[in-house]
C-alpha cells in the first residue's frame, strides 16, 4: 500500500483500531517447529508443508519438498533468532509462506502446534516429548523421522465419522481429541500415516 492510499484508508475507517493486511502470492505454507531448552540449546523437526481447506489446516506432509529447502533454511534461522531474542524454553511454532521474495512469517505459536502433531508417530521425539524434556531442564530427544515420509491429516466436523475406514490401514494412526460434539470446521481429531 502507497502512503497516499493509507491516509485514504485511515479515513474511511475513521481512525478505529484495525488491522492491515495484503494479498501475499505464496507457492506453499509450511511451518517450523523447534525446541529450545534454558542453555539455549535449540533443535528442530523437518518442515512440514501445510495444506488448508477452508482456511482451517488438513494436511501436514514430510519432507515438504525439495523446492522449499531455501525457504525452509531461511525462515528455520529467522525462528532460531526470535527463540534466543525471547530466550523462550519449549516448543515454538512458526508458520511461513514461500514466496518469489522468501520466506513471509505468518503466524507465531508459543507451544506445541496442530502442524506438528505427525511428530507423535512420525519423529524419534514428539513435539510433546520436547516441550516437557525442555521446561523440566532435561536433554532434548532425537526429533529424526522414523520413515522418510509422514502425512497427517486433520478429521474436521463430521470427518471423524470416518475412523472405522481409517484404522483398516495398517499404516494409520488415529487420535481422537474427545469433543462431544461435531460442527463443520471442528478439529475433532487428526490421523498420522507413515511411509
Amino acid at each position: 500500500m502507497a502512503a497516499a492510499e493509507a491516509a485514504a484508508a485511515w479515513e474511511a475507517v475513521r481512525g478505529a483500531p484495525c488491522v492491515l493486511e495484503g494479498f501475499i502470492r505464496f507457492e506453499a505454507e509450511f511451518s517450523i517447529l523447534l525446541c529450545r531448552a534454558a542453555s539455549g540449546e535449540m533443535i528442530s523437526w523437518d518442515a512440514p508443508r501445510n495444506s488448508h481447506l477452508n482456511g482451517i489446516l488438513d494436511r501436514s506432509e514430510i519432507p515438504a519438498g525439495p523446492e522449499l529447502r531455501p525457504a525452509i533454511a531461511e525462515a528455520e534461522e529467522l525462528a532460531r533468532k526470535v527463540a534466543d531474542a525471547l530466550d523462550y524454553v519449549g516448543v515454538l511454532t512458526l508458520e511461513f509462506f514461500a514466496s518469489a521474495d522468501g520466506p513471509i512469517f505468518n503466524e507465531m505459536a508459543p507451544r506445541v502446534h496442530n502442524s506438528g502433531h505427525w511428530t507423535i508417530e512420525g519423529a524419534l521425539s514428539s513435539q510433546f516429548e520436547n516441550h516437557i524434556r525442555a521446561i523440566c531442564g532435561l536433554p532434548l530427544g532425537d526429533t529424526g523421522l522414523v520413515l522418510p515420509r509422514v502425512a497427517m491429516q486433520n478429521l474436521i466436523g463430521s470427518d471423524v465419522d470416518a475412523w472405522r475406514e481409517i484404522l483398516s490401514d495398517p499404516a494409520a494412526h488415529l487420535h481422537l481429541y474427545g469433543k462431544k460434539e461435531a460442527r463443520p470446521g471442528r478439529k475433532m481429531g487428526h490421523v498420522t500415516r507413515l511411509g
